[in-house]
C-alpha cells in the first residue's frame, strides 16, 4: 500500500492536483485512518477474538468503531490511502484508494459478510440490518 502508490507518483507524474501546502493536510488524514485502525484492532484485543474469520473469529464485535460501521479495518485502510493520495497530491495516485474500495466493496466484503453469516446466523443478519457496510 505504500509502494504501489509511490510508484505511480514518480514514474507517471500525470498531474499534481494538490499541491504543497495542500498536500500536507494528506498526512493529518492519514493519521486519522490509522487511528480508525488502531482503534478497531484494540477493541479485537480486548473481546479476545482475531482479525481473520476462519483464524478463530470467536465472537461478534459490536462495539467501539463497529458500531458505526461494519469494515472499520477496511474503512481505517482506505481513509490512509485517501489522505496518501492528498499527501502525493498527484492525479494518478487517486486511483489506488478507488481501486481498493471496489475490491473491498465487491469481492473481500461480501466473501466476508457471507463467513459470518455461517459463523453466527441470526445474530450477524440483525447486526447488519443495524449498521451500515462502510459508515
Amino acid at each position: 500500500m505504500l509502494v504501489l502508490p509511490l510508484l505511480l507518483h514518480y514514474l507517471i507524474l500525470i498531474r499534481i492536483v494538490i499541491p504543497p501546502p495542500y498536500s500536507y493536510l494528506g498526512a493529518i488524514v492519514m493519521l486519522l485512518g490509522i487511528w480508525l485502525m488502531m482503534w478497531a484492532a484494540s477493541v479485537f484485543r480486548k473481546t479476545g477474538t482475531g482479525f481473520q474469520l476462519e483464524r478463530g473469529g470467536s465472537a461478534l464485535v459490536t462495539s467501539g468503531p463497529f458500531q458505526f460501521s461494519r469494515n472499520p479495518m477496511y474503512l481505517g485502510i482506505l481513509i490512509w490511502l485517501i489522505g496518501f493520495a492528498i499527501l502525493l497530491g498527484s492525479l494518478v495516485v487517486c486511483v489506488i484508494p478507488v481501486i481498493i474500495f471496489l475490491l473491498a466493496e465487491f469481492i473481500l466484503i461480501p466473501i466476508e459478510e457471507r463467513r459470518m453469516e455461517e459463523r453466527f446466523g441470526e445474530e450477524y443478519r440483525e447486526y447488519k440490518g443495524r449498521v451500515r457496510r462502510w459508515f
